[in-house]
């Protein structure tokens, strides 16, 4: 693709995002698979790349594999490694490089002008497999802005001439603006109005929230390791029918769903997309919309892959997803999905008080699916406050806190004060009852029965 030309650049009816796109050549690619000494997931972390790749449409042709115990400022990998990789590059006669790893614009530049091909890194590859599967407004302005901050560092890539200065002509002498700098200009008012657009629409989805809340409707929602069943779970609890497929990635789009067969009453369930190792930092913030599902909800449905081996340090990963986005104090039911592959039989495991921890079952056969919504039952029963409170009429703010929350189901007042009706999960009334006042000591108690 030639690079528009300033007269085409400047039309209204050119796109602001082709200004950075970038010939695309082929999807035939020799795979770069760093490694420190020791490590032992190696094998495990250079399959689910490869899976990445092949998520992503590419033909892996070749697997290039480089200890690396200091990155090379250079190339992130050694020379000698280098050179080797433009011989694997060459013999393969490949047109796209990718790299398990972070690059920066720098090392991700030379290695470009050494191999003669497109180089694309960890983030860049994640980045691009969202791109194809957004199908949401929502969605795509979300991905959109993930890449173009992903983008903003990296835009001297590519073109030799952006640093051409446009003075220089009668009725343009001076220093003018290098294409460079109006490249990014550019960039950075799309960046602005995808951000406001997505401001807009985190407001409507934070109505939404509070719509349900104020109905006292439970919420749930599934998290997990990318590929490890969520939405085939999803739709198995529920009448949804998202996309669901044994690859990495498959869902993007949250989707929520109300459930009516539970013994705590009716819940909203949510799907979310699934997260995986070094998740881009741009594509967590962009995604907030999404994750706000998890942050947001009364209780989170863990679910790992209980065929895979390293499901505990998946799970961690997952995990650190959660703090990252505020999620980490919501309560977790431990979802141990594809027992099928297993020879587990389906069962729930409790503490010792006797409250569900784990579901081992199988969303792909149905066993067990009654188990969770036993176990769903007894935790979003248990996890919830539902009873009476009577607050004098001096504790205003007290009642407008609840009332902003949803906890009031129905209310009486009298000279004495308020008679509520309660109806809200623990973790949102904690935060009221943490003073040392009498109706924090009330609103305690009632979280916290002997």
């Amino acid at each position: 693709m030639s690079f528009p030309s300033h007269s085409a650049r400047e039309s209204p009816h050119i796109k602001v995002v082709s200004l950075f796109e970038r010939e695309k050549k082929g999807e035939r690619a020799v795979v770069l698979l760093p490694h420190a000494r020791g490590d032992l997931d190696s094998e495990s972390r250079a399959d689910e790349f490869v899976e990445l790749v092949r998520s992503a449409g590419a033909e892996v042709l070749e697997r290039v594999r480089a200890r690396v115990e200091k990155p090379s400022p250079k190339y992130y990998i050694g020379s000698g490694k280098a050179e080797e990789l433009a011989e694997a590059v060459r013999a393969f006669e490949a047109d796209l490089v990718l790299v398990d790893h972070t690059l920066t614009p720098v090392q991700e530049r030379n290695l470009e002008a050494l191999l003669k091909v497109r180089v694309v890194d960890r983030a860049g590859l994640i980045l691009d497999i969202f791109a194809q599967r957004a199908r949401s407004h929502e969605g795509k302005l979300e991905v959109e802005l993930a890449q173009l901050k992903h983008m903003a560092t990296r835009l001297v890539r590519g073109w030799t001439h952006l640093d051409t200065q446009r003075g220089g002509a009668i009725g343009n002498r001076g220093p003018g603006e290098t294409q460079l700098e109006t490249d990014r200009r550019l960039l950075a008012g799309r960046v602005k109005m995808l951000t406001q657009r997505l401001d807009k629409v985190q407001t409507q989805r934070t109505q939404q929230r509070r719509a349900r809340m104020r109905n006292t409707v439970p919420r749930v929602a599934l998290v997990g390791y990318t590929n490890a069943g969520k939405s085939t779970l999803f739709n198995a609890m529920t009448t949804g029918e998202v996309y669901a497929a044994d690859q990495l990635f498959a869902t993007l789009d949250p989707t929520v769903r109300r459930i009516e067969d539970l013994s705590c009453g009716p819940a909203v369930v949510a799907d979310t997309v699934g997260f995986i190792r070094e998740l881009p930092h741009d594509l967590v913030a962009a995604f907030r919309a999404t994750l706000s599902e998890a942050r947001d909800a009364d209780l989170l449905l863990h679910v790992s892959d209980a065929a895979d081996e390293e499901r505990e340090l998946l799970a961690s990963v997952v995990n650190q997803v959660l703090a990252e986005i505020g999620a980490e104090d919501v309560p977790q039911l431990r979802v141990m999905n594809k027992i099928d592959l297993t020879d587990t039989q389906p069962v729930i495991k409790r503490d010792e008080h006797g409250m569900p921890q784990q579901v081992w079952l199988s969303a792909h056969t149905g066993v067990g699916l009654d188990l969770l919504r036993e176990a769903l039952g007894e935790r979003l029963g248990g996890e919830r406050v539902r009873a009476s409170l009577q607050l004098p009429l001096s504790a205003g703010r007290m009642h407008a806190r609840l009332a902003s929350l949803g906890a009031i189901v129905s209310e009486k007042v009298d000279e004495d004060g308020w008679q509520l009706q309660l109806d809200a999960p623990r973790s949102v009334l904690a935060p009221l009852a943490g003073n040392s006042d009498a109706q924090a000591r009330a609103l305690r108690a009632l979280i916290n029965p002997e």
